[in-house]
């Protein structure tokens, strides 16, 4: 049962495609391959994230996280989670493991926020296209309103965690729940 809870939601998207087959094979066929190269481009990215990810875990010592990217890093930690985010390469979703990787050696949420926000939003490849494409002045004036908008949303996000963080139960409270 807790298998099928784990993997409910792809269960129900695999359901859902063979549905759709059922009611439309033309759509359906469409679906399942979507679905299908979904998932090839999930597993070609996700055992490198995770290769890296226990690198980070073991080459990177918490103090150079915390003085670099945690709560006293200020300006020099927005600023490194934007420079890390922007050089990051691959869909969004591999940027995840690795936000969680920094935020249990001691990062600052506001600044995985960040660095999340910079991933999706202002990878340095995609500006030069963006450059390429729209030109110097759109691309400036976008990376203008982006960044300020990435920082306050990396700060109202740990703001909020913070102010609806639960306390967590001390071995007083599991002794009065016994």
């Amino acid at each position: 049962m807790k298998v099928l809870k784990k993997y409910a939601w792809f269960l129900l998207a695999i359901l859902l495609d063979l549905g759709l087959h059922t009611v439309d094979s033309g759509k359906g066929a469409v679906a399942v391959q979507t679905s299908f190269n979904y998932l090839l481009e999930m597993l070609m990215f996700i055992p490198p994230i995770m290769v890296l990810v226990g690198l980070l875990d073991v080459w990177v010592p918490r103090r150079i996280v915390e003085k670099n990217v945690g709560k006293g890093a200020g300006l020099k930690g927005i600023l490194i989670s934007i420079l890390v985010g922007s050089a990051a390469a691959g869909p969004l979703y591999a940027g995840f493991p690795v936000a969680d990787a920094m935020l249990k050696k001691g990062c600052r949420l506001a600044n995985a926020v960040i660095f999340l926000c910079t991933w999706a939003t202002i990878k340095i490849p995609m500006i030069m296209m963006e450059v390429r494409f729209v030109g110097w002045k759109f691309a400036l004036v976008r990376l203008a309103l982006t960044l300020p908008s990435i920082i306050i949303t990396g700060y109202l996000v740990e703001w909020f965690a913070e102010k609806n963080r639960q306390p967590e139960p001390t071995s007083k409270d599991a002794a009065m729940k016994a």
